[in-house]
């Protein structure tokens, strides 16, 4: 009964199995992160490629083959590249590029030689075209200046617009006046992966940047000396009026005083002794206003009415001689 069993199993799993290598040779199934290309004895043609995701068939190796490509997007980076700017600066550059296969037929046409797997047709694009084209359009950092890839305001660099070129450069053209999109490729984005200063380049930025310092303290010290010789001209001509101003208000002053007390004067001139002595009684009221103790000299100015002579030689209604009295220097 066994051997009758094994009799009969042994061909069926001999069946399966090879309904399973048939199976695996004659279908092929394409993700929905795929397409796919079939070729006819290496050859592909008008429908070959297949971009819904599912299981298909195919004749056998070598009749027909399949060549699967990731629709996602794939990073390609430079090397270090060497750059001059606008103002003359080398700075060094690396940059970087994304990617997608977008024509999988164009794309296997021109890398198929390659070889058979995707990988090598990925090498040879990237190695080939795409490092290439990118470090030839970083050319493009030549049309900017130092300063304006390298600002201390945020937002004013303009490194996000050297990239955009860059891209615009990749997208619309090529060595050989072949465009990117004739070998199926779609460049998605670039960037500027990172910029170094070499050490002779730092030296000539920092004596630069030292130049430009000098001369923006050399322009406004000028500035400077421009405004406050300015204001010292203005100063001195509003003191100058200022100044003719009081003086022409002092003289009108002094002029009006003259002329209030030329009547006096008038009235003292008719009895020069009474306004002496009216002089020397103001005089005693001003300076005994207060409490004090006072030794004089009954020669000075005012005190000859202390003399005791001055009172026992006058007769009633008869004024002292002050005219040919001495007065003291000082004493007025």
């Amino acid at each position: 009964m066994f051997a009758t069993i094994n009799k009969i199993m042994l061909p069926l799993i001999g069946l399966a199995f090879l309904a399973a290598i048939v199976l695996f040779a004659c279908t092929y199934t394409v993700r929905f992160t795929e397409t796919a290309v079939k070729t006819t004895f290496g050859a592909a043609g008008d429908n070959a490629v297949k971009t819904k995701p599912g299981l298909y068939v195919k004749a056998p190796y070598p009749f027909q083959s399949v060549t699967k490509y990731d629709r996602r997007v794939r990073l390609v980076t430079t090397r270090s590249e060497s750059q001059q700017t606008a103002d003359d600066f080398q700075i060094v550059v690396q940059a970087y590029m994304t990617y997608r296969v977008a024509d999988p037929l164009k794309f296997f046409q021109r890398f198929s030689s390659a070889g058979d797997r995707a990988q090598d047709h990925y090498r040879k694009a990237e190695n080939d075209v795409l490092r290439d084209r990118l470090r030839a359009r970083l050319g493009e950092t030549s049309r900017y200046r130092m300063d304006q890839l390298f600002t201390a305001e945020r937002g004013a660099s303009k490194l996000p617009e050297l990239e955009t070129r860059i891209l615009e450069q990749l997208r619309t053209g090529g060595e050989g006046g072949l465009s990117l999109d004739e070998y199926g490729i779609e460049v998605v984005t670039v960037g500027i992966d990172r910029i170094v200063l070499p050490e002779e380049t730092t030296g000539k930025v920092m004596d630069r940047m030292g130049a430009n310092r000098d001369r923006l303290a050399e322009r406004y010290e000028s500035e400077g000396d421009a405004l406050a010789t300015s204001i010292r001209a203005t100063a001195d001509s509003e003191a100058q009026k200022i100044r003719v101003f009081a003086q022409s208000r002092a003289a009108e002053i002094e002029a009006r005083g003259q002329a209030e007390a030329a009547p006096f004067l008038a009235q003292q001139a008719q009895d020069e002794d009474l306004a002496v002595f009216l002089r020397q009684i103001d005089f005693i009221k001003s300076a005994m206003a207060k409490r004090f103790t006072l030794v004089l000299s009954t020669s000075d100015f005012g005190m000859g009415l202390f003399s005791p002579e001055a009172s026992r030689t006058l007769s009633v209604g008869e004024l002292p001689d002050y005219q040919n009295q001495p007065i003291e220097e000082g004493g007025r």
